[in-house]
């Protein structure tokens, strides 16, 4: 995979990638930034909530669950000290729809956790990671 990141100015960037998306980088102002982007930790836990999503989504679906809605938070615990590296993440799945089945649900996790999003694989080498899910019928 290949990745590119241009500067513009300051602490400005924009980022590229063979699909063919842009993403503006930036930095907050307590370090001379314009926060004007997204900040490169930030893109990096997105990174794992979006992996993790789409296969627990996708499971779901081939599982025949009628989800109507579904959001995956993440939140990351970094160090205090520079490099200020993630230290533990908490990934949260919510589901919303009609007759869902936790032991689908748990499964998918599970799957996307030890099969199919290498996010995660590479942070569970180096980090805790728990997970919760809560499911609600509409």
């Amino acid at each position: 995979m290949d990745a590119k990141v241009v500067w513009s100015s300051g602490l400005t960037f924009t980022g590229t990638v063979p699909s063919g998306f842009d993403v503006p980088l930036g930095a907050h102002p307590s370090v001379g930034g314009d926060n004007d982007g997204f900040r490169p930790m930030e893109l990096i836990a997105l990174g794992v909530a979006g992996c993790t999503a789409m296969d627990v989504i996708s499971i779901l679906q081939k599982k025949r669950q009628q989800v109507s809605a579904f959001e995956v938070s993440i939140s990351a615990q970094q160090s205090p000290e520079h490099p200020k590296v993630f230290t533990r993440m908490d990934i949260q799945y919510e589901i919303h729809g009609l007759n869902i089945d936790p032991k689908a649900v748990e499964r998918a996790i599970e799957l996307s956790e030890t099969k199919y999003c290498p996010a995660q694989a590479m942070f569970n080498q180096i980090l805790p990671i728990e997970f919760g899910y809560t499911i609600t019928e509409v």
